[in-house]
């Protein structure tokens, strides 16, 4: 008898080795199709305090038509952070401290965007520093100006600690129905360019959109007749994990008007691990799945 592990050996697109082996000689965006930017991207991390108790921190940054700016959320593995509004605060300025309780918790936020960069989205890529304390213990730091807060050896000691993981990221588009990102899942893996779009067929005559899912300039697969295939998933290997690729565009199609499109990636902290959408068992992943990591795109589609 195969093992669960032959089986899916078998049907798995090694996109590492089969698909991410040098450049690619077919263009995975045509010169037609420009990536969409997102609007809001948001990240919730995992932080560990010595007290041995868990820390849930999301932070949602939103470029939109009136406002750009940061909140951040706090919770706790008997809290859902994602759905709490006592615990969300805006960090009104470019840089500046703020302090609250949550959780029974003393939080302090220290955070510096006057000199950041942006290369596409809210979210910013140089030039700034974010740093979260628990009752006075470091539990989160991004950024690379960490000079003004912490001298380089404490830097590394934190870093090697992995005082903090990323649990989920999602990321919020708006426009044509090219979406480009990059991602990385697991620490010891690398970060990877991934391109979902949804257009027309190079075949003459076909009307039928193909759906298409490209890592690193390599096409992975395709997805087409999609009024019959509006869902469904995927599994690949990429740095030698397993990774469950899940789309969902029913609205595109059937509720064109309002219709948002939702694709996943998650990777699997083992083989008989079941696929999943719903908000809750999303919640619950902050909790419990810790070595999991999930990336959701929410795509809303405009017209042509």
């Amino acid at each position: 008898m195969r093992s669960i592990a032959t089986c899916y050996g078998e049907h798995a697109i090694k996109v590492s080795d089969s698909y991410c082996s040098g450049p690619s000689n077919n263009a995975y965006v045509t010169p037609k199709l420009t990536p969409s930017i997102p609007n809001e991207v948001t990240c919730l991390y995992r932080a560990k305090l010595s007290t041995q108790n868990p820390i849930l921190i999301t932070l949602t940054w939103f470029n939109k038509f009136t406002s750009q700016g940061l909140t951040i959320t706090i919770g706790d593995n008997k809290s859902q952070p994602s759905k709490s509004v006592t615990n969300t605060h805006k960090l009104e300025n470019q840089k500046g401290t703020l302090a609250f309780q949550s959780c029974n918790t003393k939080i302090e936020v220290s955070w510096d965007l006057s000199t950041a960069n942006y290369e596409s989205g809210p979210e910013p890529a140089t030039g700034f520093f974010l740093m979260v304390l628990a009752d006075s213990e470091l539990c989160l730091l991004l950024g690379d100006k960490v000079e003004q807060v912490l001298d380089l050896e404490k830097y590394k000691t934190i870093v090697s600690q992995k005082i903090f993981t990323l649990v989920s990221r999602s990321e919020h588009f708006s426009g044509k129905a090219v979406y480009a990102t990059k991602a990385q899942f697991c620490d010891s893996g690398v970060s990877h360019d991934i391109v979902i779009k949804c257009d027309q067929p190079e075949e003459p005559g076909s009307k039928t959109p193909v759906l298409s899912v490209c890592i690193d300039k390599k096409k992975v697969f395709q997805v087409k007749r999609l009024r019959w295939n509006f869902r469904g998933n995927q599994t690949i290997f990429l740095d030698g994990l397993l990774v469950d690729l899940m789309w969902d565009i029913h609205d595109w199609l059937f509720n064109p008007k309002s219709g948002i499109a939702v694709f996943m990636f998650r990777t699997r902290s083992g083989l008989d691990c079941r696929l999943w959408l719903e908000d809750k068992n999303l919640e619950k992943k902050g909790q419990e799945n810790v070595d999991e990591f999930s990336l959701l795109i929410y795509a809303c589609k405009s017209s042509d």
